[in-house]
């Protein structure tokens, strides 16, 4: 039997989101359309906004439907900028943190590229967290010159939580808006999109029990944004295309469950993430936490994550020796035109990239239980000992 611990990556959808889901799909109907078959798609669309708004603290009209969270984060970052440096041509800079996931991080470089951008970057410290200080020292000196500010809710690699409020008041203290990319964050974490101060998030279903392929780029209604793509401009004139009614559904769904299950689930992953660390750094194998962790913990990390360093050991290795006896993760690394790089997370809080390669992520979730950990810790040992030999060999 294998042992799924790479929730962080996608978390199987929940009995009651698919139950959902097929009943949706057995439906016909455009929501674009104007007859019965379209107004029913559209009924069940609006219903689902309402309820996603509501468990993101959010207003319906500020939930754009998108592809996912790489749309959402596009259209975030390229729209955002895109319609600021329209407004003013000397807001060509982007502050961003250098802890993001590549769906934003990549956005940015390709501005960058272009020639349409200039970025300030945010490096966060040993633990991963961005400080507002630094921040306010980037928007003093360069805010009159900025379009944009963008800091990851809890960070995909080591789940450091980031105090995104008092980031967005000192952005908004410089008249200037903040996106915050929320996938890792939202159903596992309390989260309210009007008491945050954001004026952009980006959400996924996939990540608490949803569908692949549907997410949303929450957008205050004063924030401007230019399409990435056009055509019936069905989302507030700014995101094209026929709506997926079954998967806004499916989403909503499990939204609804996750949040109100959030509190009692962070409890209990706490437990199993806290049990699998302290079992690894038990070992003997010299293994470490990346990132800061306090048992019990739920509040500056997220509660399903575990982030591992190995020393001696490269992190793939890892990966496939662990598959092998039947235990799923994932590694530190990004792995860019085939080429294995140790992950620019952990670089850019301070590890050597000898600490990074052998860097493991383990992501609890939902279906998660005490025999997934058994069965990592037991097969921990004989997997490094093996890892290190190929390190040596190599």
């Amino acid at each position: 039997m294998t042992a799924y611990l790479d929730h962080a990556a996608t978390t199987p959808m929940r009995p009651v989101a698919i139950e959902a889901y097929a009943a949706a799909l057995a439906r016909v109907g455009n929501p674009s359309s104007l007859h019965t078959a379209g107004r029913a798609a559209r009924a069940l669309v609006e219903e689902s906004r309402e309820r996603i708004a509501a468990a993101l603290g959010a207003r319906p009209s500020e939930i754009i439907f998108t592809s996912g969270g790489t749309e959402a984060d596009n259209l975030a970052i390229k729209g955002g900028h895109w319609a600021r440096v329209g407004a003013d041509p000397a807001r060509r800079r982007l502050v961003v943190s250098g802890i993001e996931h590549h769906a934003v991080l990549d956005p940015v470089e390709h501005l960058v590229e272009t020639g349409s951008a200039q970025v300030s970057w945010l490096e966060p410290d040993r633990c991963g967290h961005v400080a507002p200080d630094d921040l306010a020292r980037v928007l003093d000196e360069l805010g009159s010159e900025v379009s944009l500010v963008s800091v990851i809710w809890a960070n995909n690699e080591v789940g450091t939580v980031q105090p995104i409020a008092e980031l967005a008041e000192i952005a908004h203290a410089h008249g200037i808006p903040m996106h915050s990319d929320a996938v890792q964050a939202v159903g596992h974490l309390p989260l309210e999109f009007a008491a945050s101060g954001l004026d952009l998030m980006t959400v996924t279903a996939h990540k608490l029990g949803g569908p692949v392929g549907v997410g949303a780029l929450v957008a205050g209604r004063q924030v401007a944004l230019v399409p990435l793509a056009h055509g019936g401009g069905q989302e507030r004139q700014v995101r094209s295309g026929t709506l997926d009614a079954a998967g806004v559904h499916a989403f909503a769904v499990a939204l609804d469950l996750a949040v109100a299950e959030r509190d009692v689930e962070a409890k209990r992953l706490v437990a199993l993430r806290d049990r699998l660390v302290e079992g690894a750094m038990g070992l003997g194998l010299g293994i470490t936490v990346s990132g800061c962790w306090r048992p019990g913990d739920v509040e500056e990390r997220v509660p399903g994550n575990a982030h591992l360093l190995v020393p001696g050991t490269d992190g793939d290795s890892l990966l496939y020796l662990l598959d092998a006896a039947g235990v799923e993760v994932s590694t530190g690394s990004a792995c860019q035109a085939g080429v294995p790089r140790p992950s620019h997370v952990l670089l850019a809080m301070g590890y050597s990239e000898r600490e990074a390669r052998g860097a493991l992520r383990l992501s609890l979730g939902h279906p998660s239980t005490d025999a997934d950990v058994d069965a990592f810790l037991a097969a921990l040992p004989g997997v490094v000992e093996r890892a290190r030999r190929a390190a040596r060999r190599s």
